[in-house]
């Protein structure tokens, strides 16, 4: 894998906020290496090591989306949910940030009948047909369609499994990443202070609380992917 310059900078990772960890109390000691100091009962993180695995990562994807791979991001807690969805949107990627339905991977064919259901109730919608129906029916259908919309609205265009999952806050999101474990699916983990780092194949310590720094995060992952995709539209 090549290495590029993704221009990530220490100062502006710590004007995001990016080093603020969890309180000292609420670690994991397999983040000790990862964290440089404690600061009013928090744990401050290594911005040197953060900066060295998003650079790995920017890497992987720009690499995997020269090649055409898709892939799917996952946050689903509110102060994630908005920058997945714009990040997602903005790299061509599939995503999740409402709520994880446990199995939506391990168990891709019930996924996939939601997804073709999805696909004939918006069709039907689009056409009037859902207007036509007697009141009781049409309200059925209709709410329906707004929870799959909900929960799936993401990866409706989504036809398999992804090749590389990306992550924000392992904690949260820990039914997806077994998931992906499970299925040898690649991860990009997005960790705070109270996670193993050992889980995902490149793990981000970062502040997974502040709005700021996951934005910054998943800026700079999304730009490695627009550039990847980029280079495979150039060389196809």
């Amino acid at each position: 894998m090549t290495r590029r310059y993704w221009n990530i900078n220490l100062e502006e990772m710590m004007e995001s906020g990016v080093h603020f960890g969890h309180g000292t109390r609420k670690w994991s000691p397999k983040m000790g290496p990862y964290i440089s100091a404690k600061r009013k009962g928090i744990h401050i993180t290594n911005l040197t090591r953060t900066a060295r695995f998003l650079s790995e990562a920017c890497d992987l994807v720009f690499d995997a989306a020269s090649r055409g791979k898709q892939f799917l991001i996952v946050g689903t807690k509110n102060k994630a949910a908005d920058s997945v969805a714009w990040a997602a949107i903005r790299a061509r990627c599939h995503y999740v940030n409402k709520k994880w339905l446990g199995g939506m991977l391990t168990n891709w064919s019930t996924t996939e009948t939601r997804l073709h259901k999805f696909k004939d109730l918006r069709m039907e919608q689009k056409t009037g047909r859902l207007n036509r129906l007697p009141k009781r029916d049409a309200a059925m259908f209709k709410r329906q369609l707004s929870r799959l919309q909900t929960y799936l609205g993401g990866i409706k265009y989504m036809t398999g499994l992804p090749d590389i999952v990306i992550i924000v806050d392992q904690h949260e999101e820990y039914t997806a990443l077994r998931e992906c474990i499970t299925l040898g699916i690649p991860t990009i983990c997005l960790i705070d202070t109270n996670c193993d780092p050992d889980l995902a194949d490149i793990s981000i310590p970062a502040n997974d609380d502040a709005i700021s720094s996951i934005r910054l995060i998943l800026n700079k992952l999304v730009f490695a992917i627009c550039e990847g995709r980029s280079s495979y539209i150039r060389n196809p």
